[in-house]
């Protein structure tokens, strides 16, 4: 049996294993910024690493993150066309505070003020905002991710955050 070629396989379980374990986080949140939907980008990441398997032989492990993320982001395409997308950015986790009814109601208030705003974004600032500032992903990675420049990156944020900071005070 030849094995030389295994680890240059993405039909060896292994491979692709470490390719799903080392992607399928990031492109689910990739996804989920631009949906807003959990659903939808479980959904995504599912379809995206389905595609992979089924042609596994034709794409190179180099190649197969760009792979995942370009076919995860035309499902988007395809499912946006359909619908509108309302992104339900929120703290879900219960938090047990000494703080005073004043001071929570106030954190609440600018929530909804954030999510307002983040809402009104072009999809584009929003995302390039939230793998930035939430999932910590560098220029570099986010332009590779939407097939755009480091200066596009750059831009976008710019006017994310000029948007933020006109729209809320508290920035």
């Amino acid at each position: 049996m030849d094995t030389t070629n295994n680890n240059n396989n993405v039909c060896e379980d292994q491979v692709f294993s470490s390719i799903f374990k080392a992607n399928s986080r990031t492109v689910f949140n990739y996804i989920y910024y631009k949906f807003g939907n959990e659903e939808k980008a479980h959904d995504a990441v599912q379809e995206a690493f389905v595609k992979l398997w089924e042609n596994c032989a034709k794409v190179t492990p180099a190649k197969a993150k760009s792979y995942v993320y370009t076919v995860a982001n035309n499902m988007y395409l395809n499912v946006i066309k359909a619908e509108k997308v309302r992104l339900k950015y929120a703290d879900k986790t219960l938090k047990t505070t000494n703080e005073s009814p004043e001071f929570i109601m106030e954190e609440n208030e600018f929530r909804d003020k954030l999510d307002k705003t983040l809402n009104g974004l072009p999809e584009n600032q929003r995302t390039t905002f939230l793998l930035n500032r939430v999932d910590g992903k560098k220029y570099k990675e986010i332009a590779e991710m939407e097939g755009v420049s480091i200066k596009a990156i750059e831009k976008r944020m710019h006017l994310a955050l000029k948007t933020l900071r006109e729209q809320i005070d508290e920035i």
